[in-house]
């Protein structure tokens, strides 16, 4: 089976996500990259009955074991102005973050 992440690939993802890794770093987890598709595509390969509900956990929780919801509420943080002092530049209280240079893929 021919590796799908190739060295031109995971090279263009390494560029993308602006990382700095060695030749035999890269290498090594190119290769446990594609280890784990392929373990991907033999876990596709089995047979699942149509009737069998997909879970998150590989049993389905009923509502009488399963943790209520919490209630969502808003809790201010008291150090937000600490916070945003530690940050290289605010606009209107919003941390502002760098652009991140992108091609557009196909």
């Amino acid at each position: 089976m021919t590796d799908e992440i190739t060295k031109e690939i995971f090279d263009y993802l390494v560029d993308l996500g602006a990382l700095e890794i060695g030749e035999q770093e890269g290498e090594y987890l190119r290769s446990e990259l594609n280890g784990q598709l392929r373990a991907i595509h033999e876990l596709e390969g089995i047979a699942i009955d149509d009737d069998i509900r997909t879970t998150s956990h590989g049993i389905p929780y009923s509502r009488v074991i399963r943790a209520p919801l919490r209630e969502d509420r808003i809790e201010p943080c008291k150090e937000s102005d600490e916070i945003l002092a530690q940050a290289a530049d605010v606009f209107e209280r919003y941390i502002v973050v760098p652009d991140i240079p992108s091609e557009e893929l196909e």
